[in-house]
């Protein structure tokens, strides 16, 4: 890590809001008060939301002076190119004074740092030089713990968690996607991008986001090219974040996961196993199901999985290309 600045790294948090205006206000004001003592701004970037969200956002940024103190920036991407390429637009335009900032933070418009949780991960980095992004413990606003702290998806991981035996998961222990959730900082393969901090160096070597993700596997995507140059992700237990989840997806009313995270699972695994292993990866995924079907067969138990899921999953792995993600203005 270099010295980022004589007197501190200048960070830009970057809150990437969708028809969310008032959590996104709600979120930028606690990361402005987390921020007090720490060099750089707050950018909230409105992702095409199409409902006045930005109008509404700067204009109450206006009346509370943020717009005014050069501490917070308002800017619209102009259309809905999803999470990375929200996130992109926020990390190009630097801090809010036009500076280049020396760490990015991304927070989730639904996500709420609690005391002490941005210094903490400024104050980790500086500690940990080889690691490149570091990421907040999540819990829920009821206090739950949610699970952040992953391993990169593989062909061996799609069995185990689609066969749900406690064999096979005992036996790919090592290859189970979610971690035993660290009680101690420590260093992780990628963690959720609710509350991420990057350093600079760290997209300046491996680029932004993919915008060929729309919605999912984006950031396990940007650890893992972070990885593949060197750079380390660590999950850092002193930050803290209350996160709703699903505010802007809908994601816990979904009956069947959309068109974009089928196209987002197959760029993933093509993109770094190759068009054979994620096809493994879906042979995978569809014995795993195979085997618990059996065994649901077997046991006379309730077969649970999404309507058309499989059918859907084999039949896009399939596809010469997966299919664009068309986005309308204002809609996912």
């Amino acid at each position: 890590m270099d010295a980022m600045n004589s007197h501190g790294p200048v960070l830009n948090c970057i809150v990437l809001n969708w028809r969310t205006a008032e959590m996104s206000l709600e979120a930028a004001t606690a990361a402005l008060q987390e921020m007090e003592g720490i060099d750089g701004g707050v950018t909230i970037v409105d992702n095409g939301s199409g409902d006045g969200s930005f109008e509404r956002m700067t204009a109450e940024a206006s009346a509370r002076g943020w717009l005014q103190s050069g501490r917070v920036a308002v800017v619209q991407s102009g259309w809905n190119g999803g999470f990375g390429a929200g996130n992109n637009v926020g990390i190009r335009a630097g801090a809010p004074d036009g500076r280049r900032a020396d760490l990015v933070y991304l927070l989730n418009s639904d996500a709420i740092p609690q005391p002490g949780s941005i210094r903490a991960l400024v104050d980790y980095l500086g500690r940990h030089p080889q690691a490149g992004i570091a990421c907040s413990r999540i819990r829920g606003v009821d206090g739950e713990p949610h699970a952040t702290a992953f391993r990169f998806p593989t062909a061996a991981s799609e069995f185990e968690v689609t066969s749900r035996s406690g064999p096979v998961s005992r036996l790919f222990r090592r290859r189970i996607v979610a971690m035993p959730q660290p009680e101690v900082s420590a260093q992780v393969e990628w963690s959720a991008g609710a509350s991420m901090m990057i350093r600079r160096e760290v997209l300046d070597q491996v680029g932004l986001f993919d915008e060929g993700f729309f919605l999912y596997f984006e950031e396990t995507d940007l650890c893992r090219r972070a990885a593949d140059k060197g750079w380390q992700t660590h999950y850092v237990v002193e930050s803290e974040v209350a996160h709703i989840g699903s505010a802007s997806t809908g994601m816990k009313t979904w009956k069947r996961a959309p068109d974009y995270w089928y196209d987002s699972r197959r760029r993933y695994f093509e993109k770094h196993h190759g068009r054979l292993g994620a096809l493994w990866a879906t042979t995978a995924h569809l014995g795993g199901s195979a085997l618990f079907r059996l065994r649901c067969l077997l046991q006379r138990r309730a077969w649970d999985n999404p309507p058309g899921h499989l059918s859907y999953l084999f039949r896009h792995a399939l596809r010469r290309q997966p299919r664009p993600v068309h986005v309308e203005k204002g809609k996912p």
